[in-house]
């Protein structure tokens, strides 16, 4: 016979097990993108080491070759800017078309086995661009081939993530959580500048080699360990919506945790596996139908494209302005990403607490066009102002495109319209990072293309592209002043109901 603490005792354990598989999975999801985003650092501080000044430097004397002791061929051309711009884009362009699949093919496929693939080959194609020193690879089409490959290597990753996190965490804090999960974007930018600052002096390959055994190795632990769905291990799913409010324009009855029988009653507790796997993955156009995906899609275009502009040239404008050495700027621009840290925790706590995802981007998308403006004026007149300036603006840059691609794709992934199927957070999660990708590859190759007539014009298409993101949000930043002065109003007339009853 159980003694009467028995119940809350099993509540205790089965509470205790359910927080540590969920911190469990969101280390080991940190740990994954953390790997992603640090492979994909190297080649903009290295860039600054392919193509030098080379009239300021002094010749070895035992060094004969004259297209690898200063610059590396084939951008120790005048054109360097436009190709390395065009590497870039291989990459980014990649990324973008294979996002839009990768997503269908996470929500059909197992997500250990969907991660160990795609990490293992990125560590291989990351290795192999690295691997072009000691082998003196100096083709253009080697790096532009490697580069594709990668791309594609590399959309497994987010869809795969975001997925998996979404399953196991519902909506109550779902903004602060993913602020701080998506760190992981800064952090693995952070440590692929660090990694890559060591021997980009002196052995450049390295900067690439080792980012990629770190990833393949992350691989191969994410197969043992990744746990997909709380049902698999006997944990409770998550709750993903609070109750019946509105949401982006969208009134539907609340729906619970992943079971449709709870709509019409015949599921009292607990979601069974079964039930979830009835359920069929949703088709590319159902997705784009969710209130406020294609509004969120758009704005993160021109969001990610001001982002990914940062992260693919910073190091190199830091080098062509400030005139830093090549490992002095890609430690420097390491503060953005630090910023970036910082914006992506405070978007989701702000949006967390004003239930406003929309309005949280639109503000910070504001706020950072002026900035930027002012850091490309007077962010480079000391070390003190462009510190200041960098993490100021990192975090008004990247505060934005974290939300979006954490909080806002698993709020639409999980939406009150697809009334309990949770099989729409790959495809949700792949079109609005596939569409933001392709502004991720705008940037890079605008920068490259507009950086020879000044690096003003490169601001100035910056400020232009936040001004556009901003623009795409406003319909449901209207949606959501509407909802809070509705709430006020009943609010009001409750309060006015309890001091004056009839």
């Amino acid at each position: 016979m159980r003694s009467s603490l028995a119940p809350g005792i099993w509540l205790l354990r089965a509470f205790s097990r359910d927080s540590w598989y969920r911190g469990l999975i969101l280390l080991l999801t940190f740990l994954i993108y953390t790997c992603y985003h640090m492979s994909r650092k190297p080649l903009s501080v290295v860039k600054s080491r392919l193509h030098r000044n080379c009239s300021e430097l002094e010749r070895p004397n035992n060094d004969s070759n004259s297209t690898t002791w200063c610059n590396w061929a084939p951008f120790d051309q005048d054109n360097y800017s436009q190709l390395l711009g065009g590497v870039d884009d291989a990459f980014l362009i990649a990324y973008a078309v294979g996002m839009f699949i990768s997503g269908i093919f996470g929500e059909r496929l197992p997500l250990r086995y969907y991660l160990f693939a795609g990490m293992l080959l990125s560590g291989i194609f990351t290795s192999l661009f690295g691997l072009a020193y000691y082998w003196n690879i100096h083709q253009l089409w080697y790096f532009v081939l490697v580069q594709i490959f990668n791309g594609l290597a590399q959309t497994t990753g987010w869809p795969s993530v975001v997925t998996c996190v979404g399953n196991w965490f519902g909506k109550g804090k779902r903004g602060f959580i993913m602020g701080i999960w998506n760190s992981h974007t800064s952090v693995g930018n952070i440590l692929g500048s660090l990694i890559a600052g060591i021997w980009v002096d002196s052995a450049w390959g390295l900067s690439f080699i080792v980012p990629g055994i770190v990833i393949a190795v992350m691989g191969l632990i994410s197969f043992f360990f990744l746990v997909e769905n709380p049902e698999d291990v006997d944990c409770t799913p998550p709750q993903h919506h609070n109750g019946p409010v509105e949401d982006l324009g969208t009134s539907v009855d609340s729906v619970a945790g992943h079971c449709p029988e709870r709509d019409s009653g015949t599921e009292g507790a607990g979601c069974s596996k079964e039930s979830n796997e009835k359920l069929e993955a949703i088709s590319f156009l159902g997705a784009l139908r969710i209130p406020g995906v294609v509004e969120f899609s758009l704005c993160l275009l021109f969001a990610k494209l001001v982002s990914y502009t940062f992260l693919f040239w910073l190091p190199l404008y830091i080098v062509n302005v400030a005139h830093f050495g090549s490992k002095e700027a890609g430690d420097l621009s390491t503060l953005f990403d630090v910023g970036g840290i910082i914006g992506g925790i405070l978007a989701g706590i702000i949006s967390d607490y004003t239930n406003g995802r929309a309005t949280t981007c639109c503000v910070m998308l504001i706020v950072a066009a002026p900035l930027l403006f002012l850091y490309n004026s007077v962010g480079q007149n000391g070390i003190g102002s462009s510190i200041v300036m960098l993490i100021i603006c990192g975090a008004l840059v990247n505060g934005p495109y974290a939300l979006i691609t954490t909080a806002v794709s698993a709020d639409l992934g999980t939406h009150k319209s697809l009334r309990g199927n949770a099989k729409a957070l790959s495809t949700v999660t792949a079109i609005i990072d596939g569409t933001g990708s392709i502004g991720a590859a705008l940037g890079p190759l605008l920068a490259g293309l507009i950086s020879p007539t000044g690096w003003n014009n490169v601001f100035y298409m910056l400020i232009s592209s936040d001004v556009l993101a901003c623009l795409f949000l406003s319909r449901l930043v209207c949606k959501e002043i509407q909802a809070w002065r509705g709430s006020m109003n009943r609010n009001r007339g409750s309060c006015l109901a309890l001091t004056h009853p009839r």
